[in-house]
């Protein structure tokens, strides 16, 4: 018999010149991008970080840490794909995902199911929403100088398969 986990995401990055937007594992065109160790995509970092809280694997940090150079430049879709390797030796599989961008700019709408697509490819899971709200010009985000994400998660896990790491509460 199966068990459900919920997993709750949030990444937040600022945008810079001179790299590529990756959001949702897509490259969005625009004119500045995500700063961070990796491509800098806040969506597939927040859904990893679901995903991974959701069976207490820690979060994105822990398992990909920016300190370990072998992690510089990664692709969001390679964190996302490495996430459901990690969740399947759990027994865990993702189900449902719900995520709300926060940008200002660019708008996003145009690129939804683009986003949608490659992330149900890259994840597996049988649902997943993808939301674009601005922040109102308020703070960081309100002045265009970064972009965050949420991402909330609905994994299926097979008690009986949690592979060889005792999850929360099992000895």
């Amino acid at each position: 018999m199966s068990s459900v986990r919920i997993g709750l995401g949030y990444d937040i990055h600022r945008l810079v010149s001179g790299r590529p937007l990756m959001l949702g594992a897509i490259e969005i065109p625009f004119d500045w991008g995500l700063l961070g160790h990796s491509d800098g995509d806040a969506v597939a970092h927040a859904l990893c970080d679901a995903q991974l809280g959701a069976v207490g694997l820690g979060d994105i940090g822990a398992q990909f840490p920016n300190s370990d150079p072998k992690w510089k430049g990664a692709a969001g879709a390679d964190l996302l794909t490495r996430t459901r390797a990690l969740l399947a030796d759990r027994g865990a599989r993702l189900v449902q995902a719900d995520v709300t961008i926060v940008a200002e700019v660019p708008k996003l709408a145009p690129h939804r199911d683009s986003m949608i697509d490659r992330l149900m490819q890259l994840t597996g899971a049988d649902t997943i929403g993808v939301k674009a709200r601005t922040n109102e010009g308020l703070g960081p985000i309100g002045q265009e100088e970064a972009i965050a994400v949420y991402a909330v998660v609905l994994l299926d896990v097979d008690p009986a398969n949690t592979g060889s790491r005792p999850g929360p509460g099992r000895d």
